[in-house]
């Protein structure tokens, strides 16, 4: 009804409440999507090698803990249990817990969980509804299935690091070798949100695929239709890009960076009224992309020597008063010293009694009503065995100790 505020965001319902997903995945690209899950209420129960754990723990800069900063910033609003699925009774448990969840999320190399008895077929007859998320490296089927994968491999066979780079050197990494596993995580939580909607309908589960790469190929705009249309092969650009111009990093004269995108005629007629050169646009000699395109290197020299005229602040207001798309090229240092950060909350400060306080992404993306919320951080190795064992599968002290002193939990 007008005239009425807008709710506040809801005190007790979550989105995910409800939800149980067991993560028997490793490393980055599952955990990080069952994090997404966890974020919005799901409980998430993530299984470790009895002893072991997880690899991640110990993965990236290490803290007194005894575990990584990826552990504890991944690993939120987890619990966290040991089991080893390749001993029989610890596929029996797997199998108990299956019974009582909605999604297991797991990124082994394909073949694997069939090869402990787990696979989708044995686990979709324990729970007809169940969910299962599959990551790895070239997903479940095609002729490199078998094959190991990490983050790296995903960005060079999905076609980014191709890219990545100048036209004379050799492919870099592009920006990051996590990227896959990132991306490939949220299309498992995506994944997960339709599957679930589908179960609504049909009361089935199914069982979901993805090969790191593909997350990659999935982004790279029209990469794949220009190629099979007109047999354009993209290269390496630098900083530029295909389609638009000037679209680039260029230098201040206090040695920063900024970033303009001028993805229209419109928006260039724009920087050259800032610039103070309306004439080259509209219908001067670069008013039409095709002629900005040809003469690229010499409209990204000339913009050049327009922005070292100026700091980077003085460049971006410059920018901003004839709404020129533009933003700061940043170091993570910068990003901590930014105000917008700081008002959107985007950086998130956790006190854990093993650590101290750490700072991490915060919670993305935002609901308003039933938002997301960090509730912990990575816990200990069997920190929930327990809660889980005991609470969830009705197991006895007795039980729980000749199953640690059997090494399956």
């Amino acid at each position: 009804m007008t005239g009425e505020s807008a709710p506040s965001p809801h005190p007790t319902v979550k989105a995910l409440q409800g939800v149980r997903v067991l993560d028997v995945s490793s490393f980055l690209a599952g955990p990080y999507c069952t994090t997404q899950l966890a974020e919005f209420g799901a409980e998430v129960i993530k299984i470790e090698l009895p002893k072991v754990g997880d690899a991640l723990r110990k993965f990236g800069t290490m803290t007194p803990s005894g575990d990584s900063l990826p552990w504890l910033q991944e690993t939120r609003n987890k619990k966290c249990i040991t089991l080893d699925l390749r001993k029989p009774e610890g596929a029996d448990l797997l199998k108990r817990l299956v019974r009582q969840a909605d999604v297991l999320v797991e990124n082994f190399q394909p073949g694997t969980l069939e090869k402990w008895g787990l696979g989708w077929e044995t686990l979709k007859v324990e729970n007809h509804k169940l969910i299962m998320v599959r990551i790895s490296g070239f997903g479940q089927t095609g002729p490199y299935s078998p094959r190991p994968g990490f983050g790296r491999i995903g960005n060079a066979f999905g076609g980014l690091s191709y890219l990545a780079g100048f036209p004379d050197r050799p492919p870099t990494t592009p920006g990051s070798a996590t990227i896959p596993d990132y991306l490939s995580g949220l299309y498992g939580s995506l994944g997960v949100m339709y599957a679930l909607r589908a179960r609504d309908m049909t009361g089935r589960g199914q069982y979901i695929d993805i090969g790191l790469y593909e997350s990659v190929f999935r982004i790279l705009d029209e990469l794949v239709a220009a190629y099979d249309y007109k047999g354009y092969v993209r290269e390496r650009m630098g900083p530029g890009t295909v389609n638009v111009c000037p679209h680039s990093h260029y230098p201040t004269k206090d040695d920063k960076w900024i970033a303009i995108a001028c993805t229209s005629d419109k928006i260039f007629a724009r920087l050259a009224e800032a610039m103070g050169a309306p004439e080259v646009a509209g219908e001067g000699k670069w008013g039409k992309i095709v002629d900005r395109d040809r003469d690229r290197k010499e409209i990204d020299d000339w913009v050049g020597d327009w922005t070292q005229k100026f700091t980077l602040a003085d460049c971006i207001a410059e920018c901003d008063k004839f709404e020129v798309p533009c933003g700061p090229v940043y170091s993570v240092a910068d990003i901590f010293n930014d105000p917008h950060y700081a008002a959107r909350g985007n950086i998130l400060r956790m006190a854990d009694p093993r650590v101290g306080e750490i700072a991490m992404p915060n919670v993305v993306p935002r609901l308003s009503d039933t938002p997301g919320k960090v509730e912990w951080l990575g816990p200990t190795l069997g920190e929930h065995n327990d809660d889980v064992y005991k609470g969830l599968l009705g197991l006895s002290d007795g039980d729980i100790g000749r199953l640690k002193d059997k090494g399956v939990v």
